[in-house]
């Protein structure tokens, strides 16, 4: 068997040894069952509540979680363009590099609070080492604000019938001290002990092979990596992201980097099974989820590693695959596995240049964004593949004649009203942003040319993929589009605002107006949600949705591209 096809099975055999059991242990943190860090971040959890006034037994009602939520990712924003509109002036600037423009911080802020990390910048030539710092932090205050709501979804479907649910910065703190510091500490020591540099002095000066002079950007880049992979956040300490040696010296930190994409989204799968006490579910789901990421992986990594075909028709050897915009020290097969791990999460970081796949790729990336929910973003994943079982609930129902129930609770129509709308919130502000930008583009080339490095079909699909990142809150790009300006930046944020906060409103709102109805105990008519049966049904409803939706657009962009190859 190929050695680049090893890597890949290797990779994911990893991620599933290490989510179960993380698995079982996130259930436990989410349950307040008894766990070997207690003794070490106790202490720490009872610091942090001390200092911010909170009662961690006080429960709250799923309304009250939001607005917990929401009120405090508002004061990190205004926090973050502070900051970034600051820098040339405060501390921690050995390269004394600019402020941000407030377009640009605006975008940047709204990036990383909401988990995104869409970057319309270099790191390391745009950003102190406090911006970076300050960005690092938003890193694991998004990913622990994901899984904090995660669980308390989880505990709405655990309880019969219940009107508070938990208190949300209880789960918050634990979600940040128990689960993604121990890895993210973890994963930095990998990566400093391979090369990644962690340090607070300005640039060096090397002399190359060739006997140049050259500086290079350093900083506290082990730290920022471990967890922009860990929280699937995905923004770099350097503008190309984890293709940067510096970032990504080696495969073996290729794998580490790989594994922590996917790391957290399964383990939640599994934490739901310990949580509920029903692992039949979590595998059905987990099943699904897969079934849809090897649907999305096997084509896209066939494609690289057959080469490009336009390519091949010159007479140019591809004995190792479609290598354009990859590094050598991965090879095609590992880029291609990447990028299916990122654009199926929300991660969205690189090891190669997306802009450079094949079309069969580029179209197979956009699918991972646009149905945002095979494993998705830590926490948030969860919650979109919620959706979908809502709906597969509800139709499965009508189909049988009976009405809908899942885990004992009667789905009626004010919660698949709120389901629709979400399921329907996303394609909407893909199609809707595309359309728009391609409307400006094409009533005035000259004024926009600067978008666009590409005509045609393919500068179609750098709009296209720039929507469905932001509003997947995925952040990867086709960088063939010049996306640093207002009209981008403010769009951008715009869509990822919406996009992160109303598929949590929705979800959360769902499964606090089921908690609180009356259990109705499973009978010999009760649809059986941890059936294969049934998850061909969830997988069939979030094809149709996907595929109604977007093979319009989809058609305009990589699949045009590939058939005028």
């Amino acid at each position: 068997m190929n050695s680049e096809i090893i890597g890949i099975i290797v990779t994911y055999g990893l991620v599933l040894l290490l989510a179960i059991p993380l698995g079982r242990y996130i259930g436990k943190v989410f349950n307040y069952e008894n766990t070997w860090l207690d003794k070490i971040f106790n202490p720490l959890d009872r610091l942090f509540f001390t200092i911010g006034g909170i009662n961690p037994d006080k429960e709250m009602t799923w309304k009250q979680h939001l607005v917990a939520l929401l009120t405090i990712n508002l004061v990190w924003f205004v926090l973050s363009i502070l900051v970034l509109n600051n820098m040339a002036w405060l501390p921690l600037n050995p390269d004394q590099n600019p402020s941000m423009s407030f377009d640009l911080a605006f975008n940047t802020s709204v990036s990383f609070v909401t988990n995104t990390n869409l970057q319309h910048y270099s790191g390391e030539t745009a950003l102190s080492y406090l911006g970076q710092l300050t960005l690092m932090l938003w890193q694991f205050i998004s990913a622990a604000t994901g899984i904090a709501i995660c669980a308390v979804v989880f505990k709405a479907m655990k309880e019969k019938t219940a009107l508070t649910l938990g208190n949300f910065y209880s789960y918050f703190v634990r979600s940040a001290t128990r689960i993604l510091l121990p890895l993210a500490v973890v994963v930095a020591i990998l990566l400093v002990f391979n090369g990644t540099p962690m340090t607070f002095e300005g640039k060096d000066t090397i002399t190359t092979m060739e006997g140049q002079q050259q500086e290079i950007s350093r900083g506290p880049v082990a730290a920022f990596v471990a967890i922009k992979q860990l929280g699937t956040n995905g923004g770099g300490f350097y503008g190309p992201n984890s293709s940067n040696p510096m970032e990504n010296p080696n495969y073996l930190t290729n794998m580490v980097e790989t594994v922590s994409i996917f790391l957290i989204p399964i383990a939640l799968v599994f934490a739901l099974g310990y949580v509920l006490k029903r692992k039949k579910i979590a595998w059905t789901i987990y099943g699904v989820m897969t079934l849809g990421f090897l649907l999305l992986l096997i084509p896209s990594v066939i494609s690289e590693m057959n080469g490009n075909p336009a390519i091949g028709d010159m007479g140019i050897s591809q004995q190792i695959g479609s290598m354009e915009g990859k590094e050598v020290r991965f090879g095609s097969a590992a880029s291609a596995n990447w990028a299916t791990y990122t654009t199926c999460t929300s991660n969205g970081s690189v090891n190669a240049m997306h802009d450079s796949m094949t079309p069969v790729t580029g179209a197979t990336t956009l699918l991972g964004m646009m149905v945002n929910c095979f494993y998705g973003g830590v926490g948030v994943g969860f919650l979109n593949f919620y959706i979908f079982i809502i709906l597969a609930v509800f139709i499965s129902g009508l189909m049988v004649g009976r009405t809908p129930e899942f885990l004992g609770k009667k789905i009626e129509a004010r919660e698949m009203k709120i389901a629709m709308m979400v399921a329907l919130l996303h394609p909407f502000l893909i199609l809707a942003g595309t359309a728009l930008a391609s409307h400006l583009y094409a009533g005035n080339p000259e004024q926009y040319a600067a978008w666009l490095n590409n005509p045609g079909y393919h500068g179609f699909s750098e709009i296209l993929y720039e929507f469905s990142s932001s509003s997947a809150n995925n952040g990867s790009g086709f960088e063939g589009l010049g996306d640093n300006t207002p009209f981008w930046n403010y769009a951008c944020g715009i869509v990822m605002l919406l996009a992160r906060y109303l598929p949590i409103i929705g979800p959360v709102a769902i499964a606090g107006i089921l908690a609180a109805k009356k259990y109705v105990p499973e009978s010999s008519g009760t649809l059986k949600t941890d059936t294969g049966t049934f998850g061909f049904m969830v997988f069939a409803v979030i094809f149709i949705v996907a595929a109604l939706s977007f093979f319009p657009a989809l058609t305009l962009g990589p699949i045009s591209e590939y058939f005028s190859m």
